[in-house]
């Protein structure tokens, strides 16, 4: 791989994000942070695809394979030398993505 300025940039991004995220109440607090941010886009995305019923079907075929992506990657970051807040990350996204299509799911029942 290259080693471009955004490259290297990236790097250090996770690296000081890893570091900040050594306390617990940070990690916590950011992890809480992502699981509601991954709600907020399952329930918006269970709420529009509800609201225009155009492509319910279609919708759910792209939240799968997104969801999929993200177990993808997360295998890529355990392989790797990566910091383990970005698996972390990762997961709380996936289930507070999954968890707001499940709650708005049962809403429009």
């Amino acid at each position: 791989m290259q080693k471009t300025f955004l490259y290297k940039s990236s790097t250090k991004i996770v690296d000081r994000l890893a570091n900040w995220a050594a306390n617990p109440w940070r990690r916590y607090s950011l992890l809480a942070i992502i699981f509601l941010i991954g709600f907020l886009a399952g329930s918006s995305l269970g709420m529009i695809n509800g609201v225009l019923a155009l492509m319910d079907p279609v919708g759910a075929f792209i939240a799968l394979i997104f969801l999929e992506l993200l177990i993808q990657a997360r295998f890529v970051f355990l392989k790797s030398n990566k910091p383990i807040i970005l698996v972390r990350v990762f997961d709380m996204f996936r289930i507070g993505l999954a968890y707001g299509l499940f709650s708005e799911g049962l809403k429009l029942l």
